[in-house]
């Protein structure tokens, strides 16, 4: 299966007047009398000119129709243009002021019943444990297995309940524990949980967190067992160290004493995180990394040693889907060699590890990691890539050829816009140029795998594509007049006048060249990412 790309709604109208989807109602007439006066049809004097300025000039007034109506634009934000021409729309298809209003209340419920859908969350875990050296001996292969499950609902604005249990089986004995936990947002940065459990560790508590600073928290809890009385206090200091950085201190009393120090890394491209823990009775250091290939694989490495435990972890996962992921991971240590096998489905986990052997047997030790893992880049290279590779393109051919009127007309109506856009850009363009201001140099939108490759060429060239439409017009046409360029996140960039869609269903990013103060530079940037231009970050 293929990741499904999916993202925000698409504000054609918003990028029609160049507006952010939380602009205000004075940005949003200040926005159409500009936009109105630079297409007016007026302007024009040549008749196929004014034609174009005509249609042009009626789509930024539809634009402003909607979004300077409360009502409408509330609609347009939920179901985009379907819900105002399918029976939502306000006025002639809704004349009563009765079935107006029913409709709005409707309107209303589904929304609320968006929220509540987004507010309640269920995660899962089943863990089985397998062993090889058990089913040689016949006394089956299944060694053990166990069993999460929790639901968590916001009920209000601040309060959170979260239902949960486990269940536990290994050889002949078993367990399991239910739990439930209340949580109250005091404020904006403090809240408070009371948590009480019931089965294996019957215990009642109470845990606050607050926020100390922008970049720190703290939290406190306090937990009392219902079956020996004693308690157990924890405290926590988290602290955000950079934008991808953060560390935090552990300190528990009780039974259970111990004090942990650890840190976690995470971008787009890497993750990692460590942890060192003393306790009273035992010590923890466990460390790992995890290394994203592309935007479907990864690699770890994770090790751990402690006063019981001594093992090395390497392996990789894959993304089937937007929210499925599977993983194979080989673990080495003093409790033998294991394989682990993982699916990821949103909040729902199976874990199977799978103990082959507890003797450490360098040949086995071996072979039991270098046989599946050629296996699979064999199995990738030869047959599940290339089904994948010809899977697509079959894909983009059939959807090439569904599309290809549409984008015709498409890339018809963006030439026509950049007609009108052509004088003014040229005006802005030279004057910029005068004063050593932003250029846009050249600027195209599209395919990503293709504007991928430019980025990465240094040739200032490229051979045309059917999937990539030129928009350097359009940019240096939204260029301010202090020599600035800002498209607004959330917004789906062929809706901007003079953009379209080369390629409908393909995900799309936008690559611009621009010059500023004579220095060169250029930025790749995803389809509703925003764009702030000039930035030194973009320098060549």
């Amino acid at each position: 299966m293929d990741e499904v790309h999916e993202g925000p709604p698409n504000r054609e109208l918003y990028a029609l007047l160049n507006l952010s989807p939380d602009a205000s109602d004075e940005e949003i007439r200040r926005a159409y009398r500009q936009w109105a006066q630079a297409y007016h049809p007026d302007k024009y004097r040549a008749p196929h000119m004014k034609d174009i300025a005509t249609a042009n000039f009626q789509r930024i007034c539809e634009a402003y129709e909607v979004l300077s109506d409360p009502n409408k634009r509330q609609i347009y934000d939920i179901y985009g243009m379907e819900g105002l021409t399918s029976g939502l729309e306000l006025g002639s298809k809704l004349d009563k002021a009765e079935e107006i209003k029913a409709e709005l209340e409707r309107l209303r419920r589904m929304k609320e019943m968006q929220k509540i859908s987004a507010h309640f969350r269920t995660s899962g875990t089943i863990l089985a444990n397998m062993s090889l050296p058990r089913f040689r001996n016949g006394d089956g292969f299944m060694r053990g297995m166990a069993m999460t499950s929790e639901v968590q609902s916001r009920l209000s604005k601040r309060n959170t309940i979260a239902i949960g249990g486990n269940l536990a089986v290994n050889g002949n004995a078993g367990g399991g524990a239910a739990t439930a936990l209340f949580r109250h947002e005091m404020s904006e940065v403090s809240s408070v949980e009371f948590m009480a459990s019931t089965g294996l560790r019957a215990l009642i508590g109470v845990q606050t967190t607050r926020q100390l600073s922008a970049h720190s928290a703290a939290t406190m809890g306090l937990a009392m067992s219902l079956q020996d009385g004693s308690l157990n206090l924890s405290n926590s200091w988290n602290r955000q160290l950079s934008e991808t950085t953060s560390g935090n201190i552990q300190l528990a009393l009780g039974p259970q004493s111990f004090i942990g120090v650890g840190w976690q890394k995470k971008d787009e491209r890497r993750s990692a995180s460590g942890e060192v823990k003393f306790g009273t009775s035992s010590f923890d250091v466990t460390a790992h990394y995890t290394h994203h290939l592309s935007s479907k694989s990864h690699g770890r490495i994770a090790g751990r040693i402690g006063s019981s435990t001594l093992e090395i972890e390497i392996g990789g996962g894959r993304k089937l889907s937007k929210f499925s992921t599977v993983r194979w991971l080989y673990t080495i240590g003093i409790q033998g060699i294991i394989w682990r096998f993982e699916l990821h489905r949103g909040g729902q986990k199976l874990i199977i590890p799978v103990l082959l052997t507890r003797h450490l047997n360098p040949v086995f030790a071996s072979g039991a990691l270098i046989i599946p893992a050629s296996f699979y880049f064999l199995l990738k290279r030869f047959l599940i890539k290339p089904y994948y590779i010809k899977r697509n393109k079959q894909k983009a051919v059939e959807n090439a050829e569904k599309t290809s009127a549409q984008v015709q007309e498409a890339r018809a109506s963006a030439e026509k816009a950049q007609q009108l856009q052509l004088t003014v850009a040229n005006r802005k363009r030279n004057k910029q140029l005068e004063t050593g201001g932003l250029v846009i140099t050249r600027a195209l939108y599209g395919n990503h795998v293709i504007l991928k490759k430019i980025n990465a060429s240094s040739e200032s060239s490229h051979q045309s594509s059917s999937e990539v439409i030129d928009v350097t017009i359009p940019l240096n046409f939204l260029v301010s007049d202090s020599g600035q360029l800002k498209l607004h996140e959330g917004v789906k960039k062929s809706g901007i006048m003079g953009f379209c869609d080369p390629c409908p269903g393909e995900p799309k990013k936008l690559y611009v060249e621009y010059s500023y103060s004579g220095n060169q530079y250029k930025v790749l940037v995803d389809d509703y990412e925003e764009l702030l231009i000039p930035r030194g970050v973009h320098n060549i």
